[in-house]
Parts: structure tokens; sequence; C-alpha cells
């Protein structure tokens, strides 16, 4: 039997991730990410928030609009597994789905008529949110749950800083209003470039958080240094 669904958006996510390359591979690893969820008519109405006040989490099912699908994505290459090994895609959460479908559990830090705050997001800019589930401690919970792919959160690395880029964070960080220089550190910390790569201290690698263009090159294959972080032109 083939069936075809139609699904509408709820909301559009504004995020400080205006591109796909530094993204945190899952939400919560970086606190500090930070989006706005713009419910579009008629879910712009108070009604359809009134006791989302009461929680402290929700649950996004999104679409990953900017990622293929399909079933030519059978199986994939997740990045935990460095990008070379395959697995099922039922296996993994990789962006490449049979529909471009993604779920995220993300702070709510703040409710209002028409828009939700949300903090320690995994979201680019632009995401069509589909539908919003209150978080449920005692259900989404399961003791004993096990994950022997992804037991554990990825290893960090050191993020340093040269003088001048630290000082264009903390500029570009009071411009904004935003926490710039920790957000910087939390995601690049889980380093964002592919896992098969060898660094190379010569390439600067970049990704765009807000209108902000962050610039960093590996000194070592264990270490991160921010180069500049500069206004996009």
């Amino acid at each position: 039997m083939s069936e075809v669904y139609t699904l509408s958006p709820v909301g559009y996510v504004r995020s400080c991730f205006a591109e796909k390359f530094g993204i945190p591979r899952q939400p919560q690893l970086a606190p500090d990410a930070r989006a706005q969820l713009i419910l579009t008519p008629p879910y712009d109405a108070p009604e359809a928030v009134a006791g989302l006040e009461q929680v402290s989490h929700v649950w996004l099912l999104f679409v990953f609009h900017q990622c293929p699908s399909g079933p030519a994505h059978i199986r994939v290459r997740p990045p935990r597994l460095g990008g070379n090994q395959k697995l099922g895609v039922f296996a993994s959460r990789a962006t490449h789905r049979p529909n471009p479908l993604g779920q995220s559990v993300v702070r709510l830090d703040k409710v209002e008529p028409g828009c939700l705050w949300l903090s320690g997001v995994d979201l680019l800019d632009g995401t069509p949110v589909l539908d919003i589930k209150p978080y449920v401690p005692y259900a989404d919970e399961v003791p004993g749950a096990f994950n022997h792919i992804a037991s554990a959160p990825p290893a960090l690395l050191p993020v340093q800083w040269t003088a001048e880029a630290r000082a264009q964070a903390q500029a570009q960080g009071e411009r904004l209003g935003q926490p710039l220089l920790a957000l910087i550190e939390q995601c690049l910390a889980q380093d964002p470039k592919p896992a098969y790569q060898t660094p190379d201290p010569a390439r600067r690698y970049g990704m765009r958080l807000w209108d902000v263009d962050v610039q960093w090159h590996y000194p070592s294959a264990a270490q991160i240094c921010v180069l500049a972080v500069n206004t996009a032109p």
C-alpha cells in the first residue's frame, strides 16, 4: 500500500545557525545555541500555546529542508563513526532520511503568542517545524536505556583564541546581545570538520553564526584555535 500525506509547517525557526556546517550533531550539546520558533496562522494565536509556560523542554518535529532524502539513503555514513562506516539508516540519526524528518528536544526559555524562545538547538535557520510536543520526563526518560553506537557524548577538543579573535567575539556578542564567545567554544569543541579529514594547520575553516563569520584552524590534530570573528560581508 502506498499512501501520500500532506503536512504543513506550524512555524519556522530563526536560528543562530546560518549554514549547515558547524551545527552540533545533536541538540543540547551547545546550550547557548539560541533560536526563535515563529508560529504561523492559525497557530500564532494565544490559544495554541496556552499552558506551555509550564513546560521546560519541548520536542520539535521538523523538516531537513536542505538535505537530500529518499530510498537512495537506505545506508548512511554517521559522523559519529568517522564518516567512513555505513549503517542502516534506522540505526542512525543522520540527516539523510527516507523522509526528510527530524526531531530534537530543546529548552523552552520563553513562551509568547506566535513565538517560542528556544536554546540548546541544533536547527538550521529557516527550518520548517511540523509539530511541537511537550517533553514529559516520566515518560521520555527511560532508565536502563542504551545505545552502543553512541554510548557517551563526543570527546571535546580544547579551543584557544588569538587575542584579536577573542576581542572580536566579545564585541560581536555585545552587538548581537548573544553569548557569542561561549557559543563558538561549545560548537568548535565538538570538532565540526569531518572526522576522516586530517587537519592541515595551514587550512582555515569557517562557519556562520547569525551574521558573523567565524574562522579557525587546527594547530594540531587535537587542538583548535579561533583566528577571526567578523561581520559577514
